[in-house]
């Protein structure tokens, strides 16, 4: 079981890592997007499907049965090594030989090479996977923030000097190059690991029983995630592509983030209390309400000062990214939901159902892609919106089902704090667009959509307030 003093130090650095290696993050992207322009971004993007599903098939929700399993021993991590490591290469493999035929797909030869030379960073990653599960086992996230800052301070400021040395793309591959060696290097230094066990098939059979079924949903996820980006890469132009991901990465930006820190925090604490339903439940629910009254004004505040914000931030070049992002913070702004409403399905032992969940969900969001494609890049993009809601609806469902949070009880729980948060939007947005000044509109949006946000909340939410402050004292 988890101490009190554990689980608040693990949330503050957890915390502290997630806002602070994405803030640099950001503000490396925004000064790299000025230097290189949509097209080179857009180059990148559309090898991210490859990358992202290969880690899907290393990690095999090996990491998560580990953080799960409560008589872990070295066999279980030598097993998980020896297993991502033999299938990291493998899939290096099938990129370097596949390059070609992606290069060719997308009309774009220069991804040949990028895509033979970026892949590498599959294999490197194979290296970080045990000490980062040992670290958040033990719910130690100092150190992996500590790792996290260096490596991508020295991998922004390699990115930004051969971006200001007209490198173009390849200053974006050497940034994740740089990131993922550096990273590694680090864990393996302050929390040093090697095999001490061999291969075992009672291990392998008994992890695998969890993670495939979190391998199989997170490769489904995955694909979707990125689907937007391979259909946009092969119907549309490069610029238009680097337009869309760069709209989606800063809509995404704080609501994984957020979200990240709440679950990397909360999936071992709640997997401590598996057993005490009562306790659970309760736990789950004040988890849900302090992700909304956290994630939700911070997603509609992005909504309403996109414009003048990506104006300020990145010039006309970028415009066309400001309209998607106000479309996709609205689908976005329930990520927390659906995130941990997942979560609570694998503290439940429930892979099986989590990959059923995933099944009926990417039917549906095919299906919407089906429709939107033909219209263009926007009606993509309401569509990523009606996906996210109709998801919510599906997740909450079949976590009712598991616990005595229903998906009307979810709902009772939150809608009040979603309406305040569209309310509080919508009067800064209003009082805002009086204004001329990009800088004024965006300090007027925010602060009195934020101010409006708290006194309401204080005025008509003071027992949540309470409780959930209780919860962060505890």
């Amino acid at each position: 079981m988890h101490d009190k003093k554990k689980i608040k130090s693990g949330f503050i650095w957890s915390a502290l890592d997630s806002l602070g290696t994405q803030a640099i993050a950001l503000a490396t992207s925004l000064v790299l997007a000025n230097i290189l322009g949509p097209a080179v971004f857009g180059l990148i993007a559309m090898l991210a499907i490859f990358i992202a599903v290969a880690n899907v098939f290393i990690n095999s929700g090996f990491n998560a049965a580990l953080i799960r399993k409560t008589d872990r021993d070295e066999s279980d991590f030598a097993t998980t090594f020896y297993f991502s490591l033999g299938v990291s290469i493998g899939c290096y493999l099938l990129l370097f030989f596949c390059a070609p035929y992606i290069a060719q797909f997308y009309q774009q030869p220069e991804l040949t090479t990028l895509t033979r030379v970026i892949a590498l960073v599959v294999v490197i990653n194979t290296f970080s996977a045990i000490p980062i599960v040992k670290l958040s086992v033990s719910l130690n996230f100092k150190t992996q923030a500590k790792c996290n800052f260096i490596a991508l301070t020295c991998s922004s400021l390699l990115a930004l000097a051969l971006a200001y040395f007209d490198h173009g793309v390849w200053a974006l591959v050497a940034q994740q190059l740089a990131l993922a060696i550096i990273n590694v290097l680090m864990l393996n230094i302050l929390v040093p690991w090697r095999p001490k066990r061999k291969f075992s098939k009672e291990s392998f059979k008994n992890l695998f029983g969890f993670g495939s079924k979190l391998l199989l949903s997170g490769l489904l996820d995955t694909i979707y995630n990125n689907i937007y980006s391979l259909i946009i890469g092969k119907q549309f132009t490069a610029v238009q592509l680097g337009l869309f991901n760069q709209a989606n990465r800063l809509s995404s930006l704080p609501a994984v983030t957020l979200t990240g820190v709440i679950q990397k925090v909360t999936f071992p604490m709640l997997s401590a209390i598996q057993h005490d339903t009562k306790k659970l439940d309760a736990s789950y629910l004040l988890t849900l309400q302090f992700a909304a009254v956290v994630i939700f004004p911070v997603m509609f505040g992005l909504c309403i000062i996109a414009k003048p914000l990506i104006e300020i931030l990145l010039g006309q070049e970028w415009q066309g990214t400001a309209e998607l992002v106000s479309i996709i913070t609205m689908a976005l702004v329930l990520y927390p939901i659906h995130a941990i409403n997942l979560n609570m399905l694998q503290v439940k032992g429930r892979s099986d159902l989590f990959l059923k969940l995933e099944i009926i969900k990417k039917i549906t969001i095919t299906l919407i892609l089906v429709v939107t494609v033909p219209m263009g890049i926007k009606a993509m993009c309401i569509g990523m919106v009606v996906s996210s809601y109709l998801a919510l609806f599906i997740n909450t469902y079949y976590t009712g089902k598991l616990s005595s949070l229903t998906a009307y009880k979810q709902l009772i729980a939150l809608l009040p704090i979603a309406l305040i948060t569209a309310f509080s939007a919508f009067l800064g947005y209003s009082v805002g667009m009086n204004f001329s000044s990009n800088i004024i509109q965006i300090i007027t949006m925010l602060g009195v959509a934020l101010g409006s946000y708290i006194l309401i909340l204080i005025l008509m939410q003071r027992s949540l307030l309470t409780a959930l402050k209780n919860t962060l004292k505890n």
